[in-house]
């Protein structure tokens, strides 16, 4: 007799889900506020509004890139190139804008280069069988060699740069914020109901909880783990996009080191590293948190030198909690 494959409700599953969503959604949020207001409370200017929009404003590129890893990181995936996928596609835009290209026109051309920078990822690690954290170390290294060789290692300036593209991504406000921090936060809403209330959602998080089950109950892994990685393609260079407005030039050097605080702003937020869960919204709001903690050294006269070390104590803070709490809730299950 053949057997049939199990059934799941996903509105139950996502009611669960969503509960866990919204505790760790409140807790970054609080441990943010709490921290900008201890800034503050030690620095009053800290907390003058052109200060703290900026703070909102330096975590925009670290934002769009942790909601893209949201999604790896609930399929127990990553991809430590997305870095260098930024870096690739605002350089690559910045050069066809150079050579006369509408910026709109390169515009799409970036995300198209997205896309299928994540989808070689996806090819490599789905077929060639290398686990992402291997392929994607290596890709990290091959796209930044192809954003030196594109640009000749030199800065691309020069752009057009009164056009719409730069006037309203780079510079322009809208009540009182700018434009690149509303597409933050319009991003992480749409992700975050993607991954919810969508096929596509459910199927990632199905597969990050346990990808055997998921294959048995017809899920088409390999299909969803490759858009997956578009995805997150795509969504680099829509960062890469904001920062080519923002900086109006291109430098091969940009983004380096931006994947690891990718990571680190989405596992703050409430993405864990075991899979099967995931929040874009927690992620963009972690980002928010490492800026603060970035800009609040600015204020205590610490050298910038030193904000690394103080994003891997947040890492390290961040992930213990998280180790803990799955621990507890472990032993208090086992002891009913």
């Amino acid at each position: 007799m053949a057997l049939s494959p199990p059934r799941v409700d996903p509105s139950k599953s996502n009611g669960s889900w969503l509960r866990w969503l919204r505790i760790n959604e409140a807790s970054v949020t609080i441990a943010t506020v709490a921290l900008i207001l201890l800034i503050g409370l030690l620095r009053p200017n800290f907390l003058a509004p052109s200060q703290l929009v900026d703070v909102v404003r330096q975590a925009v590129f670290v934002g769009v890139l942790a909601a893209a890893l949201s999604f790896l990181l609930s399929m127990r995936e990553i991809d430590l190139s997305i870095d260098s996928s930024f870096a690739l596609t605002l350089v690559a835009g910045a050069l066809l804008i150079k050579a006369g290209l509408s910026p709109w026109l390169a515009a799409v051309a970036a995300l198209a280069l997205g896309a299928l920078l994540g989808g070689f990822n996806a090819v490599v690690i789905q077929y060639i069988r290398i686990p992402s954290l291997i392929a994607t170390l290596a890709t990290l290294s091959l796209f930044r060699g192809l954003v030196f060789a594109i640009s000749g290692g030199h800065q691309v300036i020069g752009l057009p740069l009164e056009h719409p593209f730069f006037n309203i991504f780079g510079g322009m406000f809208i009540l009182g914020l700018p434009v690149s921090v509303w597409v933050l936060v319009g991003l992480v809403i749409v992700l975050n109901l993607v991954l919810n209330y969508t096929p596509f959602g459910y199927r990632v998080r199905q597969i990050g909880s346990n990808p055997a089950a998921a294959a048995f109950s017809g899920i088409p892994v390999s299909k969803v783990r490759i858009q997956a990685f578009m995805l997150s393609g795509m969504l680099a260079a829509v960062a890469g996009l904001l920062a080519l407005a923002f900086f109006a030039s291109a430098d091969p050097n940009i983004g380096s080191g931006l994947g690891l605080s990718a990571v680190a702003a989405a596992v703050i937020g409430g993405t864990p590293l075991r899979g099967g869960t995931a929040t874009a919204i927690g992620a963009g709001i972690g980002a928010v948190l490492l800026s603060a903690v970035t800009s609040g050294l600015v204020y205590f006269n610490i050298p910038a030198n030193w904000s690394q070390f103080a994003t891997g104590a947040v890492i390290l803070t961040a992930v213990s909690l998280d180790s803990l709490i799955r621990n507890r809730g472990k032993r208090s299950i086992e002891e009913n």
